[in-house]
């Protein structure tokens, strides 16, 4: 390693560690703590030394996790709130499958763990719920209207709301984000409409967040505080806090700072490939034609299968066939298979442990639960073999390009993929859920497309790439039955 390398990966990992002070400052003044009551994990946020405050539930949506939802947690235990969140079944951490009345039970506990807890005022409790989530809290709200005082629906559901129950209700919706927006229009006039009087419990209000559709919105400060002047007006709630979420901010910071590093390693780890390059044609052909196989082999499988559940993992399952399937078409189309060796297979791996730890580890404690539980780390062999294929074909279309080409490929795999979901959720809306990914995906390409340039070999890079994409899958959907 050069001396203008090692700089680099010394100057990296300074920023790494900054970045750790800047999401863990986060919890200076509050209590944390990690619990799990009747096989439901949970954790609870409190200001230190508080005493009989309000407290609040906070519910994540599907496919979402209780950290999925700590930008809120933060905001409001700084303004003087303890919080509770946890995992639904079948989510995150949860390993028990997902029933009828698993919501309305999960919360239920939630609750019980909430009132117990020395810091909160039993008599002063709120909601709070996005998606999935947004329907449990009005629900649990509306049948027990006089436990709690107020909540919060972000990108909301549907529940039964009338003009007096749940009481003290606002909505909230990404402006990218139409059908959550009429969704909460109908709500809104079901409850009565706008009532800025909250003393009665028949406040209501409407919130559009601007510049944020169903996943951002989570992470945008106008939301969070509407959130939390909402509750304070409540509650009554005096105490100032100026404080605002940029734990994001940190974790951006964080994963481009492992990159770095990525960067400053990678030619110590070069391997030296025997595989052709693919001809501009052949590449560009199997690319294009590779969706079109994929969805029409997802169709078939909904015919004798239930789609939503392939893989053990609801929605993620059909995911990872279609990237196997479309890989497989587009290797067959260039007429190559790279051949591992033992030091691409080793290099290949030492590059997933690169991305788990940039990408993961904090987010852990910031935005997504990344230690698989056992249920999920037995489904990660086979999420990558489904999706090897893939990374394969792209390994070898991406070999030996220049820096222009790369960004044309990033850009042509990101259209193609985005084009080929929509394809399957036109002919499969029960995959309906992958229509909240398509924003993730040109930002996951980036990611490999930048570590393709760094290895600039196709086995090491599939290798490397398909055991993280496979964790993410993994990590991120719900269990299935």
């Amino acid at each position: 390693m050069n001396s203008k390398r090692l700089l680099v990966l010394i100057l990296t990992l300074i920023l790494i560690a900054f970045s750790w002070w800047g999401v863990m400052s986060a919890r200076a003044g509050l209590v944390v703590h990690q619990m799990e009551r009747e096989g439901v994990p949970l954790l609870y946020l409190a200001p230190k030394k508080a005493l009989k405050v309000p407290g609040v539930l906070v519910a994540h949506g599907y496919a979402g996790s209780k950290q999925l939802m700590l930008g809120y947690a933060h905001v409001l235990a700084h303004a003087g709130y303890a919080v509770m969140l946890w995992d639904f079944d079948s989510h995150a951490a949860n390993h028990k499958p997902l029933q009828r009345n698993s919501l309305s039970a999960n919360l239920e506990v939630a609750y019980a763990a909430l009132v117990a807890q020395p810091e909160v005022d039993a008599s002063r409790l709120a909601t709070l719920g996005h998606s999935m989530g947004s329907g449990a809290v009005m629900t649990a709200a509306i049948d027990n209207d006089n436990r709690y005082d107020a909540t919060v629906a972000i990108s909301p559901t549907s529940a039964y709301v009338t003009t007096k129950a749940p009481r003290n209700l606002q909505l909230q919706a990404g402006s990218w984000e139409s059908r959550f927006i009429a969704n909460a229009q109908r709500l809104l006039k079901q409850a009565g409409g706008e009532n800025k009087n909250l003393v009665d419990g028949k406040g209501r209000e409407f919130v559009v967040i601007p510049n944020a559709e169903h996943i951002t919105i989570l992470f945008n400060n106008q939301s969070h505080q509407a959130a939390k002047n909402w509750l304070n007006a409540t509650f009554g709630v005096q105490r100032q806090s100026n404080y605002v979420d940029r734990r994001m901010f940190w974790y951006a910071l964080h994963l481009l700072a492992w990159l770095a590093v990525l960067g400053a390693v990678a030619p110590n780890l070069a391997v030296s490939s025997a595989t052709p390059k693919a001809r501009n044609l052949q590449r560009s052909f199997g690319l294009l034609i590779a969706p079109f196989v994929a969805t029409c082999v997802l169709m078939l499988l909904s015919r004798v299968s239930d789609i939503e559940s392939l893989g053990g993992v609801l929605v993620g399952g059909a995911i990872a066939i279609w990237f196997g399937v479309a890989g497989i078409a587009w290797l067959i189309v260039m007429s190559q298979l790279p051949i591992p060796t033992l030091r691409a297979t080793f290099v290949g791996i030492a590059l997933f442990l690169v991305l788990w730890i940039g990408f993961g580890v904090m987010a852990q404690v910031v935005w997504l639960q990344w230690w698989l539980i056992p249920l999920r780390l037995a489904l990660f062999p086979l999420l990558v073999l489904a999706c090897l294929p893939w990374f394969l074909a792209s390994g070898v279309a991406q070999q030996n390009l220049g820096l222009g080409k790369r960004i044309l490929w990033w850009f042509g795999q990101s259209t193609v993929l985005v084009g080929g979901f929509i394809l399957v959720l036109y002919l499969l809306p029960q995959l309906g859920f992958i229509s909240l990914l398509l924003p993730v995906f040109p930002i996951m390409m980036a990611i490999f497309s930048f570590a393709a340039s760094l290895l600039n070999e196709p086995v090491s890079y599939a290798i490397g790439s398909t055991m993280f994409f496979g964790w993410t899958l993994a990590a991120t959907f719900p269990l299935a039955r």
